[in-house]
C-alpha cells in the first residue's frame, strides 16, 4: 500500500480550490507538473496567476535566493493591497536584514540545545493527556489529543495559562482554517472579507487575539518574566522596540505556527501507520532506534503547510522559464517531498528512510523557527503511543477545507491498551 492509495487522484484538478484538498493532496496532477511543467504558470479566477514550483531543487532555489524571489511582498497566494500587507506583515514577510534582526528576538529559545531540554516537560504532558483519553477506547484522535499536545507545550514555553488553551486553539482554527465552515462563520471565498481585510487571515478571531495580546503585553510590562513574549516586548530590534501592532501580529504568528501544523502531522502519521501496518510492526519492535527516522518521514509524507509565495523582485528564470518583476511564485513544498528524483520511491512510507531531505520546515532564512520543536513533539508521541498501546484502528479522516494547511478536523480512533 501506498501513501495515496485512498486518495482519489485527478490529474486535471484544480490546485487553487480550497474543495480539492477536502479529498486529499492531488498527488497525480502535482506529479504530472514535476515531469512535465515543473514551471507552470497557474491561472487564477480574478485574472492573475502564478508560477507553481514543484520540483525539489527549485523550491530550495527560490527559497533561498531572496534578491529574486522577495517575501515582503506577501506569502499567501492572495493578493493584498499596500496597507493590508503592513497591517498583516509579520518577520516572514521580510527578507533580510529585517528579517534576520526579528528572528533574533526568538531564535535563542528555539535552537536545537534549548528545546532538548523540554523533553521532559512535554514527555509528562503527553502522560497526563494519555491517561485521561487512551481509557475511552473510543474518541476522536484530533479534539482530545492532537489538538491538545502542542498548543499546551507552547503556553507553558509563552508563560500564558493552561486554561487559556482551548480559546487560543478556536482563534487559531478560525484564522487559519478560514476557508473551512466548520471552524468559522466568515468564510474567505464565499463571502465579503472586505471589513476584516487589515487582519491576520481576514478573520474576525484576530481581534480576540489582539486584545488578548494586548492584556498580556500590560502583564509583562508590569511584571517581567523569563519567557519568550518578555523578549519580545523588551527587545530594541535596531534600536527601535517593537510596536504594537508588530507585537500584536508576532503573538499571533507564534500562536498559530506553534499549535497548528504539529497537530496535523501527528495525526496524519497516525493514518500512515495504519495504512502500513508492516512499517507500523517495524516501529513497535524498535521505537527507540527508529524514533528519528520515523519521526523525519512523518514529516516528509505529512507536509502539513503545502505551500508558500514569493514575488520575483528582478527579471529572472528558473529551469529556463522566463519570469518577469512583480510576478507572484508558489513553492509547493508538498510536492518537493515526493520528488521522484530526490527520494526513491517516494509515495512508499519507509520508517528507515535516510537519508530524508524534506522541505517540510521550508530552507533558507525563513526555515521554520520551531522545526526543532515540532520534531521533538512528533518523536515523543510516537515513543509514548507505542509503549502504551496495544493496538488501534483508525476511521476515515475529516480533512479540513483549504488550498493552505494540509489538515485533517476529526479522526475516529478506536485503540486497545
Amino acid at each position: 500500500m501506498t501513501l495515496i492509495d485512498r486518495v482519489p487522484d485527478d490529474p486535471d484538478v484544480d490546485i487553487i480550490s480550497h474543495d480539492t484538498y477536502v479529498t486529499g493532496f492531488p498527488h497525480a496532477r502535482f506529479r504530472r507538473m514535476r515531469e512535465e511543467t515543473p514551471v507552470s504558470w497557474v491561472e487564477e479566477s480574478d485574472g492573475s496567476g502564478f508560477w507553481a514550483i514543484t520540483k525539489h531543487a527549485d523550491v530550495i532555489e527560490v527559497s533561498r535566493d531572496y534578491h529574486r524571489f522577495t517575501a515582503s511582498r506577501g506569502i499567501r497566494i492572495e493578493e493584498m493591497k499596500p496597507d493590508e500587507l503592513e497591517a498583516r506583515r509579520t518577520m516572514m514577510e521580510y527578507d533580510p536584514p529585517e528579517h534576520t534582526r526579528l528572528r533574533r528576538l526568538v531564535q535563542p529559545g528555539f535552537t536545537p540545545k534549548v528545546v532538548a531540554t523540554y523533553e521532559e516537560a512535554f514527555r509528562r504532558l503527553v502522560g497526563v493527556v494519555f491517561d485521561r483519553v487512551l481509557p475511552l477506547g473510543e474518541f476522536d484522535f484530533v479534539t482530545e489529543i492532537a489538538r491538545e499536545l502542542p498548543i499546551r507545550m507552547l503556553c507553558r514555553l509563552l508563560g500564558i495559562p493552561e486554561a487559556d488553551a482551548a480559546k487560543m486553539v478556536a482563534w487559531g482554527d478560525q484564522m487559519i482554517s478560514n476557508a473551512d465552515p466548520e471552524y468559522t462563520p466568515v468564510v474567505v471565498d464565499k463571502m465579503d472579507t472586505e471589513e476584516y481585510r487589515l487582519l491576520p487571515f481576514r478573520s474576525p478571531a484576530a481581534l480576540e487575539v489582539f486584545r488578548y495580546a494586548e492584556e498580556i503585553a500590560m502583564a509583562r510590562r508590569g511584571h517581567p518574566q523569563d519567557d519568550v513574549l518578555t523578549t519580545l516586548l523588551t527587545a530594541e530590534p535596531d534600536g527601535e522596540p517593537l510596536s504594537d501592532l508588530e507585537f500584536k501580529n508576532f503573538f499571533t504568528l507564534l500562536m498559530v505556527a506553534g499549535n497548528e501544523t504539529t497537530r496535523h502531522t501527528i495525526s496524519y502519521g497516525l493514518t500512515f501507520l495504519q495504512d502500513h501496518p508492516e512499517e507500523l510492526e517495524r516501529l513497535r519492535g524498535d521505537i527507540v532506534g527508529l524514533s528519528e527516522t520515523a519521526t523525519e518521514e512523518v514529516l516528509r509524507a505529512s507536509a502539513v503547510t503545502m505551500h508558500f509565495r514569493r514575488t520575483v523582485a528582478e527579471d529572472t528564470e528558473v529551469r529556463g522559464v522566463p519570469m518577469r518583476r512583480g510576478d507572484k511564485v508558489v513553492i509547493w513544498y508538498t510536492s518537493a517531498n515526493y520528488d521522484e528524483e530526490v527520494f526513491t520511491d517516494p509515495f512508499v512510507f519507509d520508517l528507515t528512510r535516510d537519508p530524508n531531505p524534506h522541505v517540510t520546515f521550508g530552507t533558507g532564512r525563513h526555515v521554520c523557527l520551531g522545526a526543532s520543536l515540532a520534531r521533538l513533539e512528533v518523536r515523543v508521541f510516537l515513543e509514548e503511543f507505542m509503549s502504551r498501546v496495544k493496538g488501534f484502528s483508525v476511521g476515515a479522516p475529516d480533512r479540513l477545507r483549504s488550498n493552505f494547511i494540509r489538515g485533517i478536523k476529526h479522526l475516529p480512533v478506536e485503540v486497545t491498551l
